[in-house]
């Protein structure tokens, strides 16, 4: 079954989507940047969260020049096919998104940090899309690991929806859900702009100011 483009707009089924592999994808040991594992388990003092913010060649350096982020890598999640390649992603047959995991030390920096350079990176209210990146894969989201995390989440969702609508954006589209399966991306993608640093990065945020 072949998809059209328009149909990379639609979130495919667990029956239409392409059936993956039991093979994880392998990857670097250490961070580029932060020489720090990329894989578990991570030390005692660290939390784990994920966001899907548009392409995660910008979105994860983002994060990884946070202070408080002991690592970070990037993956796809939120869809169907176990271990996917970035080609499958692309198709629009796998449902996932683009996201980036964060491990950080919140003795040195609060979730509601991170969720607060989430929402200032992107623009929330583009759907299945980030400026002209479009399909499922860019598309917004918080993937949260416990209920605390859950709250902050959509109480910060909340605020800033009112902030972009007041400032005329239209309502916010972030999916929240209890995190997925994260599946790492092929080892080029990881820390690519560090990697190559006149790399593409069409990351772009509203300009609007987000409290929490």
């Amino acid at each position: 079954m072949l998809f059209r483009s328009e149909s990379k707009l639609q979130m495919p089924t667990a029956e239409q989507a392409l059936p993956g592999r039991k093979e994880e994808m392998p990857v670097s040991e250490k961070h580029f940047v932060l020489d720090a594992p990329l894989r578990g388990p991570f030390p005692d003092d660290t939390q784990k969260a994920i966001f899907g913010l548009g392409c995660f060649w910008g979105a994860e350096r983002k994060f990884w020049q946070a202070p408080g982020v002991y690592t970070t890598a990037v993956g796809y999640a939120g869809g169907h096919t176990p271990n996917p390649t970035y080609q499958e992603v692309c198709s629009g047959r796998t449902g996932h998104n683009e996201v980036v995991l964060v491990v950080y030390r919140p003795d040195r920096i609060r979730y509601d940090d991170l969720l607060k350079l989430f929402w200032e990176s992107h623009n929330p209210t583009q759907g299945m899309r980030q400026g002209n990146d479009v399909g499922t894969q860019y598309r917004s989201g918080i993937y949260y690991f416990d209920d605390a995390q859950r709250q902050a989440a959509v109480t910060s969702m909340r605020r800033y929806e009112e902030a972009l609508n007041s400032a005329g954006y239209d309502r916010v589209t972030t999916e929240v859900i209890a995190a997925p399966p994260f599946y790492y991306a092929e080892d080029y993608h990881q820390q690519y702009l560090a990697k190559n640093p006149a790399g593409y990065c069409g990351l772009g945020g509203t300009g609007v100011s987000c409290t929490v």
